[in-house]
């Protein structure tokens, strides 16, 4: 079963999908850069409850500000209307996902119960620090094809390591779980590789990471 709902956020409508029913925590997925959710793939279809997916502003079927304007953080602000909506969820995020996912686990710690960081497009970002400047003049956008808008800026989002880690020392103080970061990307971009030496972060794949969660 797959059911819709849009969310009013600010000036934007979120796609949250249900993709399963379930009985028990939520998960909810976050996909990659230039991407849109897609059917859950294993192992997570073997989850015990709903399974959500969310699109995020300028990616499938959620709607895109006028002129771009995107970073890590409103992509947070996307998340948290989910998480208003579900309640508390265990988060997978793939590439842009994953990065995201881990800065809400840490600012969200009573709500995130468990964060996946996988690989997919958008986990490196812009790199740890700021590069050459760069002008952008966004060709047609596709009807179905995600905000270039978004395609160029997070392609550019900052990501210094201890930034990174301070959402994970965040969420490593107030969880309720003894190992609430879960990585099983094997790209590790300099703040990923911060992250997955601090103490606590589990380094798994990803069955591994739905046998710790699911228990």
């Amino acid at each position: 079963m797959t059911k819709l709902t849009m969310l009013r956020h600010n000036k934007i409508d979120l796609a949250l999908h249900q993709l399963s029913d379930g009985d028990g925590l939520p998960l909810l997925l976050l996909h990659g850069l230039g991407e849109r959710t897609v059917q859950v793939r294993p192992p997570w279809t073997s989850w015990a409850g709903p399974i959500y997916g969310l699109d995020f502003t300028g990616h499938g079927k959620s709607s895109l500000p006028r002129g771009g304007g995107y970073s890590a953080e409103v992509l947070m602000s996307d998340v948290d209307a989910a998480l208003a909506e579900i309640g508390p969820a265990t988060v997978v995020g793939r590439g842009l996902g994953a990065y995201v996912g881990l800065l809400v686990a840490g600012a969200r710690p009573g709500l995130v119960m468990g964060v996946v960081v996988a690989d997919g497009p958008g986990l490196v970002g812009g790199g740890p620090g700021p590069g050459s400047s760069s002008w952008f003049q966004p060709g047609v956008r596709d009807v179905d094809g995600p905000d270039p808008f978004a395609l160029h800026e997070m392609a550019h989002d900052i990501r210094p390591p201890d930034y990174a880690t301070g959402f994970v020392h965040l969420l490593m103080a107030n969880s309720a779980l003894d190992s609430p970061v879960m990585v099983t990307a094997k790209n590790r971009p300099p703040w990923l590789e911060a992250v997955a030496r601090e103490p606590g972060v589990v380094v798994t794949t990803a069955a591994g990471a739905m046998t710790l969660l699911s228990r």
